[in-house]
């Protein structure tokens, strides 16, 4: 629980606290003190209760010191703070007549007040505050209030009046002129409304910018002639002036003067002084022109070219020019290319990389992907998808020893922010490695971390179960992770294969079976391995003849010597 809580001590009640030395439970009244020692006496323990923390103690002295002085505004004060955690209405009863009582104390009618605002009593609060601004003229933070509470009251004459009272304190300024003009709008009084901005552009004639905004004002309000000669005025005197030029696009556009238009906004794209911002906005609604005028897009490319001919301080029109290219489905060579001209300018740009490395994979250069992911590990060094296409392009080109590195690298980048599927799929991918390796204990403490990070990385389950059916290990635990992966998909033949091979290393052969038709169903291309396990599923169900038939098949696919004995003895025999 926490109370806001004002000490109004003097030094002598402060000197008479020690003097007394009063338990912190004792509140019995001493009978030999007169009413006023008494008083003294329990608001002091009250407010020692109070920083105590015991704060039922200190609320049953303070009413008890309320009986004695009802007219303490004090104590109506701090007993407010108390009622405000369980009695709204008795919180704000007794805030209104602590200022009633001491009507000169500032805290009290802006505990008041903000009491009314917490029960949004708007009306009250805006009197509160207005009897606050009367104790002290000077204070923004008043009228800051004011000005919300008028606002959200639809009272646009008092935010007026309030912002007349802040420029008294504060002085003229931008932010005051247009809260005026914002009310005056709402007032539907548009003579008030620019009369404001008039004055203060005549109070700033060498700020250009006021005359655009004059010139704005007039175009919105449909006095285009008066706006086009307001903006034309100000181009005389600072032809690049950035901000007018802005207006005169809208204006050519507003006129449907599009060569105007278009000319204006080269202007602005080429000028240096224009920020990128104003230029990404422009390019974009140059893009948005000419896509809804199904323009030809030449048009657009070229004046990317000439915007990015100049030296750009960051990498959002190159950005942009990437993202509208592959809009219009441009030669994957020229996108690349415009994607490797923003590497050039950021080559941080962690997203744009990416997209990149993804863009290039997809063409099947690994090399090109290796060349791009190892800058990024100095830029990016946090960056685990940069580790991870590192280590699959290695892995394409049969890298073992590399591949896990970049995966060991990216393992030590793991943090508690990390995305668990990604990470998942590293351990996954270390694990396939080190089975390769022959180092089966390491990948399966792989694939456990894997598992912990998503446990249904489908991928991982089945080479784990089957990895551990080949080391006749674990039968149990494969059996039930290989059948997860065929809950989720009943027709993966990859899967399916090795729950039937699970089930057949547990000698559960007619299910076996059953399984590895399913597979032969669903693979339409079976492979040399398929066939074999097919072979030896049959033969344990006591049908040889379809057994050396499944073995014959998975001869054909290639010379196999221990398939070639099974046929010959036509019998099953294990491979080591």
């Amino acid at each position: 629980m926490s109370y806001i809580v004002r000490l109004r001590l003097s030094v002598a009640l402060a000197v008479m606290c020690v003097a007394l030395q009063v338990p912190a439970q004792h509140t019995s009244v001493p009978t030999s003190a007169d009413d006023n020692t008494f008083y003294q006496y329990h608001y002091l323990e009250a407010l020692r209760q109070q920083q105590a923390g015991h704060y039922d103690a200190a609320f049953d002295l303070l009413s008890t010191c309320l009986r004695m002085k009802p007219d303490a505004a004090e104590l109506y004060y701090l007993l407010a703070s108390y009622y405000s955690e369980f009695d709204n209405k008795k919180c704000q009863e007794y805030m209104q007549r602590a200022a009633a009582l001491d009507p000169s104390d500032h805290h009290y009618l802006e505990r008041l007040g903000q009491s009314y605002i917490q029960n949004r009593d708007v009306q009250n609060a805006i009197d509160t505050y207005e009897r606050l601004y009367e104790v002290n003229r000077k204070r923004t933070d008043v009228l800051q209030v004011l000005l919300r509470l008028y606002g959200y009251n639809s009272d646009y004459a008092g935010v007026v009046r309030t912002l007349d009272r802040l420029e008294t304190i504060e002085g003229d300024g931008e932010e005051i002129a247009l809260g005026k003009m914002a009310a005056y709008a709402q007032m539907g009084d548009e003579k008030a409304e620019f009369q404001v901005l008039k004055s203060l552009a005549d109070r700033h004639p060498n700020d250009l910018n006021y005359r655009v905004m004059m010139g704005n004002w007039l175009l919105r309000h449909g006095r285009e002639k008066e706006a086009y000669k307001m903006y034309r005025q100000v181009l005389k005197i600072e032809p690049d002036h950035v901000e007018a030029h802005l207006s005169l696009y809208d204006y050519y556009g507003e006129k449907g003067m599009y060569d105007q238009q278009r000319l204006t906004a080269e202007r602005l794209l080429m000028n240096t002084a224009t920020s990128t911002e104003n230029k990404l906005t422009l390019m974009r609604q140059i893009i948005q022109s000419n896509e809804k005028a199904q323009g030809d897009s030449t048009q657009v490319l070229s004046l990317f070219q000439q915007v990015l001919a100049l030296p750009q301080p960051n990498a959002d029109m190159a950005e942009l020019c990437a993202a509208y290219m592959e809009l219009k489905k441009m030669p994957s060579q020229e996108v690349d290319s415009m994607l490797y001209r923003v590497l050039e300018i950021e080559p941080d740009n962690a997203p744009m990389r990416l997209h990149l490395i993804q863009r290039v994979w997809a063409t099947g250069n690994y090399d090109r992907v290796k060349t791009l992911c190892l800058p990024a590990l100095k830029y990016n060094p946090d960056e685990m998808a940069f580790y991870y296409f590192l280590a699959l392009a290695h892995y394409q080109h049969d890298e073992q020893d590399e591949a896990l590195d970049a995966l060991q690298r990216g393992v030590n980048q793991i943090n508690s922010e990390s995305n668990s599927a990604l990470v998942s799929d590293f351990y996954a991918i270390m694990g396939d490695i080190l089975h390769q390796k022959g180092r089966d204990d390491q990948a399966f403490q792989a694939y456990d971390s894997c598992l912990q990070w998503k446990a249904d990385n489908i991928s991982c389950l089945n080479n784990y179960a089957y990895y551990l059916s080949l080391k006749d290990k674990d039968l149990e635990r494969a059996e039930q992770m290989s059948y997860r992966t065929i809950l989720a998909e009943p027709d993966n033949a990859t899967y399916l294969d090795t729950y039937a091979w699970v089930l057949f290393r547990q000698g559960k052969y007619a299910e076996a079976r059953e399984y590895i038709d399913r597979t032969l169903e669903a693979d339409t291309m079976p492979s040399a391995t398929l066939y074999d396990h097919a072979g030896d599923i049959y033969f344990h169900i006591g049908q040889t003849d379809q057994a050396v038939q499944y073995w014959q098949r998975a001869l054909d696919q290639g010379s196999d010597a221990l398939i070639e004995e099974k046929i010959r003895k036509r019998k099953y025999i294990e491979r080591k």
